[in-house]
């Protein structure tokens, strides 16, 4: 049989670049493409080496790690110690990533080896494993799609996650409890007592509020007629908060002093003194991850209460 080492070497060349590629993309580093493949060749030599009377050495895990490690080095440089470290594990998750996946693909589409003709494997000896070849075809144009798009979107749910609080709210003798989302662009607060704004998704309480504020709270409805409406308790409650907000500009917005407002965040109640809350029919979060948005002063300026 012959081996065409100068195709198998590209082969190898050409994914460990990938893989120096996609390591850049999970770590958000920019890198110059020469970088990317000074540190490709770099972790293709493995190949050469294996013809060598050094090819013993060059199969040894301990070479293999080695080989690793400069490639991380030539690729990205030595700035402190969790930075190399952070590179050099992203270049092993990219690489057991990128191999589970083409792995999958490839018995997804049920390769039998019993199946091939003698024709299909001459045809490949010497070449490589095709395995290989469909992860050079399909991991190039696919590296950018699935790993940007991916990590982009853990990201964001992390970003997420870290400002979502429970809040209980008590509002003219209502009482409910949502999940909400601290948003430092929330900048509403009432321009003459400077209390912050929160916003309600009115749909999550539906059921507890009274049908005039839900009225109040549409979109659809004029506020001016809403108003009218309003019960005399909730009236009485009542501030006008002009905004550009929600979709809306040059709007008054109808707010209403809470009673009673606490925050869980991180084991840690918070007592929030001043606050107002406006109802809207807008869906706040399309994944109903929250239902509403905290203005970052009540988190900020909340008392700290003892969690029961």
């Amino acid at each position: 049989m012959v081996v065409y080492l100068d195709v198998i070497w590209l082969l190898n060349f050409l994914v460990d670049s990938l893989l120096i590629w996609m390591t850049a993309i999970f770590l958000k580093r920019n890198i110059h493409l020469a970088r990317i493949l000074l540190g490709g060749l770099i972790g293709s030599l493995l190949i050469i080496l294996s013809i060598t009377p050094l090819a013993t050495l060059a199969n040894h895990p301990l070479s293999k790690i080695g080989i690793s490690v400069i490639m991380i080095l030539f690729a990205f440089g030595f700035k402190r110690l969790n930075y190399f470290i952070s590179g050099l594990m992203t270049l092993y998750f990219s690489t057991f990533l990128m191999g589970g996946i083409l792995i999958g693909i490839h018995y997804l589409l049920n390769f039998d080896i019993e199946l091939q003709s003698a024709v299909l494997v001459n045809s490949i000896q010497g070449y490589g494993d095709p395995i290989s070849w469909l992860f050079v075809m399909i991991g190039f144009p696919a590296a950018w799609h699935f790993s940007q798009r991916s990590t982009n979107r853990i990201t964001v749910s992390n970003l997420v996650y870290d400002v979502l609080v429970d809040v209980d709210v008590v509002i003219n003798d209502i009482e409910f409890s949502l999940k909400g989302l601290i948003d430092s662009g929330n900048n509403l607060y009432d321009p003459i007592s400077k209390m912050p704004v929160m916003i309600v998704q009115a749909s999550a309480v539906a059921d507890q509020l009274p049908k005039e504020i839900l009225l109040l709270a549409s979109s659809k409805n004029d506020n001016l007629d809403a108003v009218g409406q309003i019960p005399p308790q909730w009236a009485d409650m009542m501030r006008l908060i002009p905004a550009t907000t929600l979709g809306q500009k040059n709007q008054l917005l109808c707010a209403f002093k809470a009673d009673k407002m606490t925050l869980l965040e991180n084991n840690t109640v918070k007592e929030v003194k001043k606050a107002l809350i406006v109802f809207t029919d807008q869906e706040l979060s399309g994944d109903q991850r929250f239902h509403c948005i905290i203005h970052p002063l009540m988190a900020s300026d909340g008392i700290i209460q003892p969690a029961s």
